[in-house]
């Protein structure tokens, strides 16, 4: 376990590898699932803000579910959550050319159309953050099947979880609590060369 700042972190982070591969998965993790993408308070917020610059972004009979449902919903295990279809992909998402479910509100952002990326539970997937009383806990929780591809991927081109989050990391934590984390990677990776 990893501490910093509050925030305790599985070792996996640093020691699995994972890099997504779109093309193998189609973006499964915006279909799959028992709810919608966890969002913060402030989220559902911005979401219900930015909501009529991004509806040119969305399929026509995903707008009509955020129309019936909001433009969030909650469940019992996660709290505030993005509404999905039929308990499918997110109302946010749309599949692209290549069949790729992708997310409308970062297409939005990277047409410049809003400041918001996209949730950060998206933005730092296969990331999990559990808020406790004093800390968060930070753990690396892939897809066993749907994420196979990227584990596989990430071994290949020899790139850590953290390495691959690093964009989601460091606006979630800051870049001073990524380079803390880097240097303890750092640590762990010349302690472990050392006992080969």
């Amino acid at each position: 376990m990893i501490a910093i700042d509050g925030v305790l972190l599985s070792d996996e982070i640093i020691e699995e590898q994972f890099v997504c591969d779109l093309e193998k998965c189609k973006g499964g993790c915006c279909v799959d699932g028992d709810c919608g993408a966890p969002l913060t308070k402030e989220e559902t917020k911005i979401i219900k803000q930015i909501y009529p610059q991004i509806k040119n972004y969305l399929v026509p009979e995903y707008i009509d579910e955020i129309e019936r449902q909001g433009t969030h919903t909650t469940d019992s295990e996660y709290g505030y959550v993005t509404p999905t279809v039929n308990g499918g992909i997110c109302v946010y998402g749309y599949t692209d050319e290549l069949g790729i479910v992708k997310c409308g509100i970062e297409k939005a952002w990277k047409e410049g159309k809003i400041d918001f990326r996209k949730p950060i539970s998206c933005h730092l997937y296969p990331i999990r953050i559990i808020s406790h009383p004093g800390y968060e806990a930070v753990n690396y929780q892939p897809r066993e099947t749907l994420c196979k591809p990227a584990c596989k991927l990430g071994r290949k081109l020899k790139v850590p979880v953290y390495k691959f989050l690093r964009e989601a990391l460091v606006r979630k934590y800051g870049e001073e609590f990524y380079g803390a984390l880097d240097a303890i990677a750092h640590k762990y990776f010349n302690e472990k060369n050392k006992e080969k």
